[in-house]
This record gives C-alpha cells, structure tokens and sequence, in this order.
C-alpha cells in the first residue's frame, strides 16, 4: 500500500501504532499481565517503525489517549509517555503526533477539550518525551458548527473523518481548516470501499466525484496549494464593545467565478 501510494506522488501517514481504545484491541491482548502486555505493545512499536521509517510524514504513537486508557489502566497512567519515548528512539526525525476526536467539532465533549489536551501534553513531558509532538484534532462532523478558531494555539494536523454528504459544509469546513496558521496539514478520511465509506466519500462506485469529491479537487487541491495568488478584498468591519469582525471577499481576478467569504473575529479588552 505504501508502494502504492509512493507510484501516485502520494504520502502516507501513520494511523496508528496503539490504539487506546479496549474495543480496538486484539482478541489475544486483554488477557495479558501486564509484564507481557509491555513486551507485546512495545514489540508493536519497534516492529512498525522499522519496517516504515522514512516512508510516513507522522506517527500516530496512542490513538485517542484523552476518551480511553486502555493502555493506562493495564500499565499505569504513564504508558503513553512510555511508548512515545519508545517510538523516538526508534526514529526521531518523523513528527510523533497525538490523536483524538471531538477536539474542533463538538465542544460539549469535556474529554477532549483543550485544556484536556494540554494536560495530555504536560503528562506525556513529565513522563520522560521531551521530543517533537504534534496534535491532530479529528473532524466527525454531524452539523455546521464552529471550527477551529480560538481552540488550539499549537502546530497541528486536521483529519476530517466526515461531515455526512454536505458538500457545502466541507468546503466551508476546509477553508477554515488551511487558514488557521497552525494548522500544517489535512486528511481527509474517505477511503473507499464497494460496501461504502466511513460516511462521507468522494466517489461512486465507478470511482466519479461525488459533490465532496468535487469540493476537494476544485477548491482543495487545485487553489489551496497555490503559493501565491493576484486577487482582491473588500473589507467590511463591524464592531461592538468586545469584539471587531472582518468580512473579507476574496475573489481571483483569473478565475471569475471563483470567490469566498470569511469573518475574522478579533477580541480585544479595555
């Protein structure tokens, strides 16, 4: 599969080496003390890196370590930490990341919220990983809402799992998504397969776009990767006692029928 995506001009991401999820978990591990639970999970990780080193652009070291603790509770509340550090010394020039869901979709989940995930960190710090950590926000979008604005202040890597079939709230939800200045890559979760996708695909079954797969070739791929562009703005502010919004136009003078709108909300105290 690599191979594969290596002959597209394609990359791969690793997703992932642990999962701390018990349900997730082979039929052979749940029953292993916890001396050859560590042996098996730490053969796991060495076993992975090694056969693709150099061929990833991340590792998913412990698959949404902030909603299960699968490994915590059979190891101890430093596992994760355990395992990061692991995988470094393994290969310590590929991005170690962590991984979880409900981080910008639904902000009712306390499990995942930032403050969680910033303890997640100082955990993992404290534990002995002091190499390089990125975070990745899972999307499981199931209505419009607000994004990543305001949520996160550190590099990190978006994976949209779905947003059902809404095509124009993919598209809003990926301008957004490459705007925010942390935000460093997205991957959208849309494999295909006869039976269906994980909710949202980009093609039929003759392997046609889909309406999202449109939004993903023409606005995604085709203008979001472009360096540098001539276009133009129109700037309408409005403000109140706490805060400015900006709503910006953007139009490519090459292109006419293309354009966006996006707000800007800038607080500000006195």
């Amino acid at each position: 599969m690599v191979n594969l995506c290596k002959s597209k001009v394609s990359v791969s991401a690793a997703q992932n080496i642990l999962w701390d999820d018990p349900k997730f978990q082979p039929n052979w591990v749940p029953s292993l003390p916890p001396k050859e639970l560590s042996a098996a999970a730490g053969k796991r990780v060495g076993s992975v890196i090694a056969k693709y080193k150099g061929q990833v652009i991340h590792w998913d070291v412990v698959n949404e370590n902030l909603h299960f603790n699968f490994f915590e509770s059979k190891l101890g509340a430093n596992a994760s930490a355990t395992f990061y550090r692991l995988a470094s010394q393994f290969d310590n020039k590929t991005p170690l990341f962590l991984n979880d869901f409900n981080t910008i979709e639904d902000q009712r989940d306390g499990a995942s919220s930032p403050a969680n995930y910033l303890n997640k960190i100082k955990q993992l710090r404290a534990g002995g990983y002091n190499g390089v950590l990125g975070i990745g926000l899972e999307g499981h979008f199931v209505t419009r809402v607000g994004l990543i604005s305001g949520r996160t202040r550190y590099t990190c890597f978006c994976k949209i799992a779905h947003v059902d079939h809404w095509a124009k709230f993919l598209d809003e939800i990926i301008k957004e998504v490459v705007g925010h200045p942390a935000v460093q890559g997205l991957l959208i979760w849309s494999a295909w397969s006869p039976q269906g996708c994980y909710r949202m695909c980009l093609t039929d079954n003759n392997f046609k776009n889909l309406p999202t797969g449109d939004v993903c070739q023409t606005k995604f791929v085709r203008h979001y990767h472009t360096r540098w562009f001539v276009g133009t703005t129109n700037a309408e502010v409005i403000s109140d006692y706490c805060s400015m919004e900006i709503t910006n136009v953007v139009t490519r003078p090459s292109l006419p029928d293309w354009s966006f709108h996006y707000n800007l909300m800038i607080p500000y105290y006195i």
